[in-house]
């Protein structure tokens, strides 16, 4: 699995919540003035339902809370003020168009006539009106290092080192299976025991069996909700979990299996355009999930008492699906990008990634050609908690032939915070660098739509990307002339400071927790994206 998806692992993984106590050096803003990180945070009370399901909107003095200050951008900087609608691409697993809160947000496209089996519009791709799917009917995949693998010992370097993670990666998966395995069983006592499917941390209590099976399952499950926080769902959350290590083993770094056979191009032709389908959600909308989180992120109705609020409704959400269950082609991803430029997005986001890049040159010329375009191009960091800057942990795509020298300057890379402000404000999952990670934003416990008018709590890198992309977005439809170079570093520069001394990463064995460094060591800038504070930049820069 593409490493950027949700983390469904890290519940189980029994890993503390972070505490959020902090001391950095900066004063208190006045309004109007930036916003910087006080000289103490006091904790706030537990987050209501309410707060919990828009954190990221929140505002680090008002709420204690480091969100993206949102909220206060809508009501200080924005009243009666009226911005442009922004296309925003969604190169993704394919998004749910007909989500009830995303209505009104979808692009479409005004040079095709829907359904009459012609390409009207003239770019190769037939009735393509609300975006295109690369991957036609395709859903499971490989990882880039099976297929590296399954071709055989070509005595090169790349191959010796993808035989090398796959060899790890497999153990892994062995082991994580003896654990799903567990935990399925674990929860199957616990119903049994509780006669219910869906049950929460206070109904552990009341549990009074002797039979030792049951106290075991009792014991670890109240760790495992102690750990994970209310919002944890064990029927739901272990499905996936389960599902998640299954797939793995079944599809991902399963040597047997042929992902690409049902779509029937050449992903080794770059020149051979002319495959997959309009059917942006694929041919299972469930798997749709995490492209629809994404889309929910950014452009979810505001205010309209649905499931969260987007960062921004100045929008069309443009559905470019190339992200498998798996890892995704370079040539779907090169040619996604390109689509979305030629149909007007200024603002693209990649919520996917991967450890090898076979035809990286693609991916790289075609954010050359959305550079000279003047589009944005956010996207994740990843989420295996690696420093990025390290050439074994090279996170695919990247803006760098040499993983230091960046050949274009619109593309920027979101590393992911959680809501507790203090040395572990950065989540543990996130990947960072100073060289290779660009800026922070809010990617923990972030809730957002979901396929089939549902809504849910997801974690990644993958919805740190959206909320800084929602900014971005934000930016171009109240200030059009800015480039995307500039937007780029008005969410880098504009930020609010992380804490001086922070927690990166998760530790070399499990459990184990990694000593306190200098922010310095988390990425190019050490903050966290600002919407207030990018607006008001935008303001200034505009004026120039």
């Amino acid at each position: 699995m593409s490493h950027i998806k949700p983390l469904k692992l890290s519940a189980f993984a029994l890993l503390a919540l972070a505490g959020c106590s902090a001391t950095v050096q900066a004063q208190v803003s006045t309004q109007k003035e930036f916003i910087k990180a006080p000289a103490a945070i006091v904790k706030k009370a537990p987050l209501s339902e309410n707060e919990l399901k828009r954190w990221s909107h929140l505002d680090l003095l008002k709420d204690s809370i480091p969100g993206m200050s949102v909220d206060k951008a809508y009501a200080e900087l924005l009243q009666g003020k009226k911005g442009q609608k922004v296309i925003v691409g969604i190169v993704d697993s394919g998004v749910d168009i007909e989500h009830e809160d995303l209505k009104g947000m979808i692009w479409t496209n005004p040079k095709e006539i829907p359904g009459n089996g012609i390409d009207d519009d003239k770019n190769g791709f037939i009735d393509d009106i609300n975006g295109w799917n690369f991957l036609g009917d395709a859903v499971h995949e490989n990882l880039e290092l099976t297929r590296i693998v399954k071709k055989g010992d070509d005595g090169s370097a790349q191959y010796k080192a993808a035989l090398a993670q796959y060899t790890e990666k497999y153990e892994e998966a062995l082991q994580d299976k003896q654990q799903v395995d567990f935990l399925l069983d674990v929860h199957n006592t616990i119903k049994k025991e509780l006669n219910k499917t869906t049950y929460k941390l206070e109904d552990l209590s009341t549990i009074t069996s002797a039979d030792p099976k049951v106290l075991q399952s009792k014991k670890v499950m109240t760790q495992i909700f102690t750990n994970a926080g209310s919002t944890f769902d064990p029927e739901s959350e272990l499905k996936e979990y389960g599902e998640q290590v299954y797939d793995q083993l079944n599809y991902n770094l399963n040597k047997e299996f042929d992902g690409r056979k049902i779509v029937g191009d050449n992903p080794e032709d770059i020149k051979n355009t002319r495959y997959g389908n309009n059917i942006v959600f694929g041919p299972d909308k469930e798997k749709a999930l995490h492209g629809t989180h994404v889309a929910g992120i950014i452009a979810q109705i505001r205010g309209n008492n649905l499931g969260g609020d987007g960062v921004t409704n100045n929008v069309e959400i443009l559905t470019v699906r190339a992200v498998p269950d798996g890892d995704e082609y370079d040539k779907d991803i090169a040619l996604a990008i390109r689509y979305a430029v030629d149909n007007g997005a200024k603002v693209i986001n990649g919520s996917f990634g991967k450890s090898f890049s076979p035809h990286k040159q693609w991916v790289y010329d075609a954010i050359k050609y959305a550079a000279k375009k003047d589009v944005l191009i956010v996207h994740a960091a990843g989420n295996d908690g690696y420093n990025i800057d390290e050439t074994k942990n090279i996170n695919y795509p990247n803006d760098s032939e040499d993983n230091v020298k960046e050949f274009a300057d619109n593309v920027i890379t979101i590393g992911a915070i959680n809501k507790q402000y203090g040395e572990n404000v950065v989540a543990g999952f996130s990947n960072f660098g100073k060289i290779n990670v660009d800026v922070f934003a809010p990617g923990e416990e972030i809730y957002a739509t979901v396929p089939n008018n549902k809504y849910k709590f997801l974690q990644g890198t993958s919805m740190a990307s959206p909320n800084a992309a929602g900014v971005a977005a934000l930016i171009r439809s109240y200030y059009p002339k800015l480039k995307a170079s500039q937007v780029k570093h008005i969410l880098m520069d504009s930020g609010v400071a992380l804490p001086s001394q922070i927690v990166l990463g998760k530790g070399e064995n499990p459990g184990e927790k990694p000593a306190a460094v200098s922010s310095a060591e988390s990425s190019k800038t050490a903050k966290m994206v600002n919407a207030y504070n990018a607006l008001l930049m935008a303001e200034k820069m505009s004026k120039k």
